[in-house]
C-alpha cells in the first residue's frame, strides 16, 4: 500500500479538478493535497491497461467511499521536465478531514480486500508501478474558480501556470482583491475555451510566493489559442472590457506589481476513470 499510504498521509493540494463547488466566502478554503509520484522504468511488466484498472479497482472500494475526500484527479506527464512523473490530487473541506480520511481509507481498503493475503498481493502490484521517489506540496484554493459542467468521458488538457506573488511597499490587500476579480470575471469566466479554472496558493511546501492558475481546456488547439497573444479570445476579451489603451494600460501596470515577471508552465493529461 506503499503509494496511497502517503497520499492520504502527507497531505498535497491542488483545486477540486471535478465538478466540485467554490464554497461560500465564510467558509475556510479547501485543503488541496498534491503528490508528485514516478513510474517505476524498470517494471518489466508495465501496463497502461493493467495499471488503470488496479487504480480504478482502488478508486471504486475506496476513495469514492471515502467522505472525507471531496475530490480526486490524476494528471499524467504531456509537457513537464518529467516524462516519469505522475500527480496525485486529493482535495478536503477542512484540515481536520485530512487525518479523517487517511483513517477512513485505511478502512476501506480492509473492507474491499477483507481477506489479508489478497489485499497484500493487490497491493503489492499496485506499488510496483511506482518508483520510491516523490514530493508533496499543500495548496489553499482560491475564490473565483470556474468549474466543469460535467465529469468528462475523455481526458483533458490541464495547464498549470505558476507565478510568484510579490507584495510591494504600496500594496493593499482590497487593491489585488478587486483587481483579481475584474480580470477573472471579465476574462477567464467569459472564454468558453477554458472549460475549468483552479486558482490555488502556496499553504505548505517549498515555495512560499507560489501562485498556481489551472486551466482547464478540451484540447491542445484551445490552449494554443488561449496562448495567442495577438488574437486569443483572452486578448479580445480584455479589449472589450477595457476598450481604452490607457486604462488598460494602467489595469494591467497595478496586477503586475504583485507578482514577479516569472512564471513557468506545464501541461497535465488527465485520467477521467480516476476523479471524484
Amino acid at each position: 500500500m506503499k503509494r496511497h499510504y502517503f497520499i492520504v498521509t502527507i497531505v498535497f493540494c491542488l483545486i477540486s479538478f471535478s465538478t466540485i463547488q467554490v464554497k461560500a466566502q465564510d467558509d475556510p478554503p479547501p485543503i488541496i493535497s498534491v503528490t508528485r509520484a514516478h513510474w517505476n522504468m524498470e517494471y518489466e511488466n508495465f501496463s497502461m491497461k493493467e495499471w488503470k484498472k488496479l487504480e480504478t479497482e482502488y478508486h471504486e472500494k475506496v476513495t469514492m467511499k471515502n467522505e472525507y475526500i471531496i475530490g480526486t484527479n490524476v494528471l499524467l506527464h504531456n509537457y513537464t521536465p518529467d516524462m516519469s512523473e505522475i500527480l496525485f490530487v486529493q482535495v478536503y473541506s477542512n484540515w481536520e478531514n485530512v487525518e479523517k480520511a487517511a483513517d477512513r481509507s485505511s478502512e476501506l481498503a480492509k473492507e474491499g480486500w477483507p481477506d489479508e493475503d489478497e489485499r497484500k498481493a493487490f497491493f503489492k502490484k499496485q506499488s510496483a508501478y511506482y518508483s520510491n521517489m516523490h514530493s508533496d506540496e499543500i495548496y489553499s484554493g482560491l475564490s473565483l474558480g470556474k468549474n466543469l459542467a460535467e465529469k468528462p468521458s475523455k481526458p483533458l488538457i490541464y495547464y498549470a501556470r505558476t507565478t510568484h506573488m510579490a507584495w510591494p511597499e504600496d500594496g493593499k490587500t482590497e487593491e489585488i482583491q478587486a483587481l483579481r476579480k475584474e480580470y477573472i470575471e471579465n476574462v477567464i469566466h467569459k472564454n468558453d475555451d477554458i472549460l475549468a479554472y483552479h486558482p490555488m496558493r502556496h499553504l505548505y511546501g517549498s515555495d512560499s510566493r507560489e501562485l498556481v492558475e489551472v486551466f482547464v481546456m478540451k484540447s491542445m488547439v484551445e490552449l494554443e489559442a488561449m496562448n495567442d497573444r495577438e488574437n486569443s479570445t483572452n486578448s479580445k476579451l480584455i479589449e472589450a472590457h477595457w476598450p481604452d489603451e490607457d486604462k488598460r494600460k494602467e489595469f494591467f501596470k497595478s496586477v503586475n506589481k504583485y507578482r514577479d515577471p516569472w512564471h513557468g508552465d506545464l501541461i497535465y493529461t488527465n485520467v477521467p476513470e480516476l476523479m471524484k
